[in-house]
């Protein structure tokens, strides 16, 4: 129970006197005589409109008793009565409906319990129009049932019997359940009406006066307010509910919009039996007060004479007095309300009004900033960050934030701090912020408590909490969130960096998927390997193969592609141990491994070939790396380095041989002094290259050791294929102080008897030519001054015997004329000569070019400034490339006069006979 002495008093709402406009501004005069009044659909009945624009009807002759109008139709109900007596009659109204000029009424009916008659107390009307319930003095109650405004679809039935007067009715309806709460001056009770034969529950053993019951809101679950001398009741339909010590003698009570009103005075009622507590002196003083029961304080509160009733209507309560004066109350707004409790510092009670006000969050806000304010100046820093924790996502943080760090309050930035978190509300430097709070407070439990907490919980930017860990410290809650949230990278950079735990790095690793797995190899390999060898090696092996997650999972899928060995030969730095398993690994699981892995592991074997002392170790560490060689996986030039770096004989030899740098091997036996070998290399590959005679002769004439021998042989192969001048090959030798002439004796006699047996020839084929010349050319007189006579008796194409008409070529061929045309190109040319005659030509012509392009050649080279360009364009347009003609004639004859007339011959036609 709470008393009501201990609320604090507002003044709430403004009391002003109602003013009539059409009488310049005078106070509105009630009519004479009121004895009922209601509110409702815009009216104050009698038809009272907000213009104060005042309407009558006469509804019955003698007078009006109680009026009940509907909120949700334009239906009114009245009690009242049309002749002397006890013989009160009910009239339902539709106001929409005119009939004569005035509302038409749809019902009448007698409101008479039973048999006896009896006066009205007090009348309900259900606002679905199927319920209506009339109180009668004698404590009956009676309950019509369906259509109320038609009598053929209702009935009517006495729901309640008793012997004290029913002094107030209302009706309660929850979902589909229907109720009737009914007051006496010594009872409460409460019927189902949505049950049959309607059970009765009877809520309290003491009731209240008329008209000193209401019934709440919806949003105060429509309770039954019952006002007693000493207290106010609240009923449920199945108990009695809170209850309010407001002292004082009622006289009347109302709800609206969450408002309690009481008219009291301050004498009490000398008796219960007077239920109507309506008689009072003339003069009597009427408090009115409107409590606020959620916050417990009271709205208004003023003493007005001798009320008749309290209206609301429009957003306001109008009080009806007996001098005919209307006075009405209108609420302040909320703001205006706020700031009279702000100016008090009632914060709480500004925060419960603005929520009961259903004040937007932006509001709230801000009196929980303001309440905040309030309690920080005090000194109350908890109750203040409890404040401005209510106002995160309308305050800006850093206005909080700015205030508690100035005051070294950190436990109370840690709350704030925690509670934007929690509503993921915070960014980067929050989050900074909290975990250095942590970290200042030392409060491992609560940063476990803050990092382990899930995702649906709190929210923060996870690679700055990672960050802060670290700095301050926090190793092992930094590696906990970075494992959590998968920042790999940040998980191995504390583990290698800070924690130097190698192992659990590498087991890590092994643990991701295969790019993430890869990347980070790279990124930490070498770490890795100068501290953990072996179980890199393993890992890396698996990267490079048949890489698979090391996680207890049944997804097993194999990879697309491993990763490039090659890409982590680095990694194996100062570590030739772990490189070479690797890497014989690599290339025994993969044989068409890069040729990267191949040449790293011949520079191992090389290295390992050069340094070892056992001659048979190292003649298999000769073949092992002779036959990586052999594999064609190596790159050449790489291979050959390595093979010259460590002075690897075969390989060096080998790579030249697969390479055909026949002179580079002769060279590499000359820098060896291996005479036998540079002349079996002659031997080997002169035929390819022709100038490592040439060359040889030339090393070994350099020489001044005992060389003779190896001269014999290369002189001898050398005359043999006339591979150089004579002249040339003295001078060559002329270098060597130990050569003397019985070295080339039988090379340069063999030479000149050659030489001799050429010219002879040459001079015999000068004379063959001359006389074959000498013959041409009186072959060709002969032809010029005597006639030729054709003796041919067969056709040289087809061999038949010649008929007429025939064909006769001055060479000596006769065809057929048909024969002619069907083979011949040219009628002009003999068909069986013309070939011949075309080589003929086609060397002359070749003859006559060349002449002609020597000669231009050479006067372009004189009277050039850059000889050299010259040289270089006719190089570029393949003049000196190599011509070969065929210029031997048929028979064995050759020479230009020969050809000649040959071709003179061949081309000289008679004409047809």
């Amino acid at each position: 129970m709470a008393a009501f002495l201990q609320w604090r008093r507002f003044v709430f709402f403004d009391k002003e006197t109602v003013k009539d406009q059409s009488e310049n501004g005078k106070n509105f005069q009630l009519p004479v005589g009121i004895s009922a009044c209601d509110s409702g659909r815009g009216h104050i009945i009698w038809f009272l409109t907000r213009s104060l624009q005042l309407s009558s009807f006469q509804a019955y002759k003698l007078r009006v008793t109680h009026l009940y109008q509907l909120k949700q139709h334009n239906i009114l109900v009245s009690v009242g009565q049309d002749e002397p007596g006890i013989n009160p009659l009910v009239k339902v109204w539709n106001l929409d409906k005119k009939d004569s000029g005035s509302p038409l009424c749809t019902r009448i009916f007698p409101a008479i319990p039973g048999n006896k008659p009896t006066e009205v107390s007090c009348l309900s009307v259900h606002e679905n129009l199927n319920f209506m319930a009339i109180g009668f003095t004698d404590g009956s109650v009676v309950l019509t049932k369906g259509d109320i405004t038609r009598d053929r679809h209702s009935k009517t039935l006495s729901l309640h019997e008793g012997n004290c007067p029913i002094t107030g009715l209302a009706f309660r309806q929850a979902g589909k359940v229907t109720h009737l709460f009914v007051a006496t001056l010594e009872k409460v009770q409460c019927y189902t009406l949505s049950v049959k034969e309607y059970p009765r529950i009877e809520l309290d053993t003491h009731g209240c006066a008329l008209r000193c019951s209401a019934l709440t809101d919806p949003s105060q679950d429509s309770q039954f307010i019952v006002a007693g001398d000493e207290c106010v009741y609240l009923y449920q339909p199945d108990e009695r509910g809170p209850c309010f010590a407001f002292d004082g003698h009622k006289l009347l009570t109302h709800w609206h919009r969450g408002y309690l009103l009481l008219l009291t005075h301050n004498n009490k009622s000398p008796s219960k039996s007077d239920y109507g507590s309506r008689q009072t002196s003339p003069t009597e003083k009427h408090i009115l007060t409107i409590y606020d029961l959620d916050n417990k304080f009271i709205a208004y509160s003023a003493a007005f004479d001798d009320v008749i009733d309290v209206l609301a209507e429009w957003g306001s309560f109008y009080v009806l007095t007996r001098d005919k004066t209307l006075y009405m109350l209108q609420e302040k707004d909320t703001q205006t309300k706020l700031e009279m409790l702000f100016k008090k510092n009632l914060f709480v009670m500004a925060i419960n009004l603005a929520k009961s006000q259903h004040l937007d969050n932006d509001g709230l806000s801000e009196i929980f900033r303001q309440y905040g304010d309030h309690l920080y100046v005090k000194g109350d820093h908890d109750g203040a960050i409890q404040q401005y924790i209510r106002t995160i996502g309308k305050l800006e943080p850093s206005y909080v934030i700015r205030k508690f760090l100035d005051a070294q309050r950190i436990h109370n930035l840690t709350a704030y701090l925690q509670a934007l978190h929690r509503q993921s509300l915070a960014n980067a430097d929050h989050t900074t912020l909290l975990l250095n709070c942590y970290t200042k407070l030392k409060d491992s439990s609560k940063l476990e408590e803050f990092i382990k907490s899930n995702e649906s919980e709190v929210h923060f930017d996870v690679e700055i909490a990672i960050k802060v860990l670290r700095q301050a410290g926090y190793h092992s809650h930094a590696v906990f969130l970075a494992e959590r949230h998968m920042h790999h990278e940040w998980y191995l950079k504390i583990q290698l960096e800070d924690l130097k735990n190698y192992q659990e790095a590498l087991r890590y690793i092994g643990r991701l998927p295969f790019d993430q797995a890869e990347s980070n190899m790279k990124r930490y390999g070498k770490t890795l390997m100068h501290h953990v060898p072996e179980s890199t090696t393993i890992l890396l092996k698996r990267l490079c193969t048949d890489y698979h997650p090391s996680k207890d999972s049944t997804d097993r899928d194999s990879l697309d592609r491993p990763a490039n060995p090659e890409e982590f030969i680095p990694v194996f730095a100062n570590n030739p141990r772990e490189l070479r398993a690797f890497l014989e690994h690599m290339i025994k699981v993969d044989p068409f491994s890069p040729e990267g892995v191949y040449d790293t592991l011949l520079e191992l074997r090389l290295q390992d070939w050069a340094h070892e002392q056992d001659p048979g170790v190292k003649t298999s560490l000769q073949e092992a790396a002779l036959s990586l060689l052999r594999s064609d996986n190596t790159v050449f030039d790489k291979a050959l380095v390595l093979c010259q770096m460590h002075n690897f004989k075969e390989g060096v030899l080998y790579l030249y041989e697969k390479g055909k740098l026949f002179q580079q091997i002769m060279h590499y036996h000359m820098q060896n002094e291996e005479y036998g070998k540079v002349v079996e290399a002659c031997k080997r590959y002169g035929d390819s290259e022709v100038c490592l005679w040439e060359q040889a002769l030339g090393y070994f004439a350099r020489k001044e050791d005992n060389c003779k021998a190896y001269i014999s042989e290369v002189l001898q192969h050398i005359d043999e294929n006339n591979l150089m001048p004579p002249l040339l090959v003295v001078q060559t030798l002329a270098h060597n102080s130990t050569a003397s002439l019985s070295v080339i004796k039988d090379y340069l006699i063999n030479k000149l008897e050659r030489e001799t047996q050429q010219i002879e020839e040459d001079e015999r084929k000068i004379r063959q030519y001359r006389e074959e010349t000498a013959h041409l050319r009186a072959e060709i007189q002969e032809l010029k001054t005597c006639a030729k006579i054709f003796q041919k008796t067969k056709c040289s194409m087809c061999n038949s015997p010649l008929e007429l008409p025939s064909v006769h070529f001055l060479c000596g061929h006769s065809f057929h004329q048909h024969c002619l045309e069907s083979f011949a190109e040219s009628e002009a040319e003999c068909p069986t000569c013309t070939p011949e005659n075309r080589k003929v030509m086609d060397m002359l012509r070749a003859q006559d070019q060349k002449r002609d392009l020597h000669d231009h050649f050479h006067r372009q080279l004189k009277c050039s400034n850059d000889g050299f360009s010259v040289i270089a364009d006719y190089f570029g347009r393949g003049v000196f490339n190599k011509l070969t003609l065929i210029t031997d004639p048929p028979g064995g004859k050759s020479g230009a006069g020969n050809l000649e007339a040959e071709f003179t011959l061949n081309s000289a036609a008679v004409g047809t006979l």
